[in-house]
């Protein structure tokens, strides 16, 4: 938000100070988002390369580079911190919307998680430390340091809107930010090559533990043997999903952080938040939607055990298996797309007014939404091509096809009411109307006035009210509103908990794409694969973006 108007000619003179500073600042931001860009393809390149045995690209590159990369980032933050204590003006603005408690407490759990698969990793490489290159213990270390320094900056940063070493700031930030993503790609890499290996034997991966090539790529001899090994290997690898969500999460704060260097906020603004000062997960709801949610969340991890246990067993259940996990999603997926039309058909009835203030975190979960459903609308819009010009006429294929276009409607009857969900002002926000002057007339009794003396206590008739007429027209509101409050919190929390599901099961192992033979068998192995390893990972990223969006809309409906 730009600095306010001058009030009369004697405040002109700062305006042509305020032109060169804009400039710059665009200037700042792109000079921060080429460094950004040019680290990320350096890493992107790496990664990729060291993806396949064909390439001469080593994991001990992708691991030299990724460690250096989180020195540098955790050297800034220490920087930062430091900076920003030794002065106490560097931080003049605080943006009350960005690092919400929710959004910091998921940090936090993933990058628990994440310290527990660095514990995994160092002891899987440590088990057979005569072999392996120093790089790949002291990476893990690198990170469990790295996601212990970022998790407090965000934790206490978070909300900053930094005044000082603009420049150095935005690259700082950018730089950070970059180190995620590739911390990100390197884990989704890793975990989609591992989970096509697990499929096929055609693909395979430097960067997953898997002692034959780690053997044949250092030329020794570096078996896992021990039971203490291959729990350390498995462990790890199921850890994965935390690992990505904690990376992506910390993405997006740096970049609502990154936005905030150098704003100003007016001091009508300073204050403006919509967080509630109570938040109860399951006060004011009619039950029907967390109830339903948790039967649903139940449900669901029952038939991921059947599944994984069906598909990866020697009895061939594949049919059964398939059949009961499209079964379900599609349940799943049509009680979700109805809700979240409810949904937005209640918002039609709700008289609240819309916030347009600037807020750079809203702006971006919007982005984040409507960027992230991409991945899975392709590959649902690959699988209808293949069963309608294939045309399977069997039980599958009709599940297929349903599971595909119930996945599309529910991403965008969703997205639709989360987007217009964060854009409703905070709860009592009605449109402005002129409150009533007299509040007498709240109760009013024709014998009984005349029997009154000539300035009664007027507030005692309902009871004591410090707030006065304000107070009134709040309560008069809260009820009107109240059953239109209670369908919303409903309506979120069921969507919540069957996002929930619905990232559990695909990010956990959960691959009816191979295990399914339409898509397979109508486009290839190799371009099926790089399809889902391309669009999966964003799919699984936009249920848990989800969670926290739908959260964040339960608190505020």
């Amino acid at each position: 938000m730009s600095e306010e108007p001058a009030s009369g000619p004697k405040e002109s003179p700062p305006a042509p100070r305020t032109g060169p500073r804009e400039a710059w600042k665009k200037g700042g931001r792109l000079l921060s988002v080429l460094l950004a860009v040019n680290v990320l393809l350096l890493a992107c390149t790496l990664i990729s390369g060291g993806a396949f045995n064909k390439v001469a690209v080593y994991d001990t590159d992708v691991f030299a580079l990724l460690t250096a990369m989180m020195l540098l980032a955790t050297l800034w933050i220490l920087f930062y911190l430091l900076r920003t204590v030794r002065c106490p003006d560097a931080v003049p603005y605080r943006d009350k919307h960005a690092g919400p408690i929710w959004l910091r407490g998921g940090l936090v759990l993933f990058g628990m998680c994440t310290l527990v698969m660095d514990v995994f990793k160092t002891g899987y490489y440590s088990s057979f430390f005569e072999c392996q290159s120093a790089i790949k213990i002291l990476h893990p270390l690198t990170q469990a340091v790295f996601v212990i320094v970022q998790t407090y900056f965000l934790w206490v940063s978070a909300k900053d809107c930094i005044h000082i070493h603009l420049d150095l700031t935005r690259c700082g930030l950018m730089f950070t930010l970059t180190t995620n993503l590739a911390i990100w790609m390197a884990a989704v890499v890793d975990e989609s090559v591992h989970q096509a290996h697990s499929h096929s034997n055609a693909s395979h991966s430097r960067l997953a533990p898997d002692p034959e090539r780690v053997a044949s790529g250092l030329g020794g001899d570096c078996p896992c043997a021990t039971a203490i090994c291959q729990i350390f290997q498995q462990g790890y690898f199921y850890l994965y999903p935390f690992n990505i969500e904690y990376s992506l999460f910390a993405s997006t704060m740096l970049y609502v952080m990154w936005k905030n260097v150098g704003r100003l906020l007016a001091s009508s603004t300073r204050g403006h938040s919509h967080t509630p000062s109570q938040v109860g997960l399951f006060r004011e709801t009619f039950f029907a939607g967390p109830i339903l949610g948790l039967m649903l969340l139940v449900v669901g991890l029952a038939v991921f055990i059947i599944y994984e246990v069906q598909v990866s067993g020697e009895g061939g259940h594949m049919q059964q298996a398939l059949v009961i996990y499209y079964s379900f999603n599609i349940v799943c997926l049509g009680l979700m797309t109805l809700v979240s039309l409810s949904g937005s058909i209640i918002y039609r009835f709700d008289r609240r007014a819309m916030d347009h203030h600037k807020n750079p975190t809203r702006t971006l979960d919007v982005a984040l939404l409507m960027g992230a459903a991409l991945g899975q609308y392709a590959i649902s819009y690959y699988s209808i091509v293949a069963v309608v010009v294939g045309m399977p006429r069997d039980l599958l294929g009709g599940l297929n096809l349903a599971h595909a276009l119930l996945m599309i409607a529910q991403h965008t009857f969703q997205n639709v009411f989360i987007i217009e969900s964060l854009h409703r002002g905070p709860p009592g926000a009605e449109p402005h109307r002129s409150p009533p002057k007299e509040p007498s007339l709240t109760f009013a009794n024709l014998d009984a006035l005349h029997t009154l003396p000539s300035c009664p206590p007027a507030p005692r008739l309902v009871g004591p009210s410090p707030a006065g007429p304000q107070e009134a027209v709040a309560i008069i509101v809260t009820s009107r509103g109240h059953w239109r409050s209670r369908c919303l919190k409903d309506i979120s929390l069921f969507l919540l908990l069957c996002n929930i599901i619905l990232w559990i099961m695909p990010a956990f192992g959960a691959r009816p794409h191979f295990s399914n033979k339409v898509e397979v068998d109508f486009y290839g192995y190799s371009l099926w694969a790089a399809i889902v390893n391309i669009c999966l990972p964003f799919g699984i990223f936009y249920r848990m973006h989800a969670v926290s969006s739908l959260l964040e809309v339960y608190v505020l409906s």
